[in-house]
C-alpha cells in the first residue's frame, strides 16, 4: 500500500524489531510514485490544501490511524522552514516540503 501523509510515528508500525528505511525523493519522483494511486492520511486541511497545490494531484483530508506492514510505503510531505499559516493554499516564502519515502525493509 503507499501512503501520502504529513508526518511518521514509530506507532505506524505494525511490529517489531523493524528495519525502516527513509530516502529523500524530489518533486517530480513524488508526483510520478503517487499518479499509480495512494491513500492520504494527511491529517490537516490546510497541509492537504497546499499538497494539492505544489503536487497538482488532489490530496484530500484524511485523518486516519496507519498502521504500515513490510513492503508498505509512506511518503511524508515533511514542513521545513516553518508553519503553515491558517487557511493556507499554497507556500509562504522560506517554506517548503521535504518528501521522504519511508519503507519498512
Amino acid at each position: 500500500m503507499l501512503y501520502l501523509g504529513n508526518a511518521f510515528s514509530l506507532q505506524m508500525l505494525s511490529s517489531f524489531p523493524a528495519d525502516v528505511r527513509v530516502e529523500e525523493l524530489g518533486l517530480e519522483e513524488v508526483v510520478a510514485l503517487l499518479q499509480e494511486g495512494f491513500v492520504s492520511c494527511v491529517g490537516h486541511a490546510d497541509t492537504a490544501n497546499v499538497l494539492t497545490s505544489v503536487l497538482g494531484i488532489e490530496v484530500p483530508m484524511n485523518r486516519v490511524s496507519v498502521r504500515l506492514s513490510l513492503g508498505d510505503t509512506l511518503v511524508v510531505a515533511q514542513v521545513m522552514g516553518g508553519r503553515l499559516p491558517e487557511g493556507a493554499t499554497t507556500l509562504p516564502e522560506g517554506v517548503r516540503f521535504a518528501f521522504l519515502k519511508v519503507t519498512l525493509v
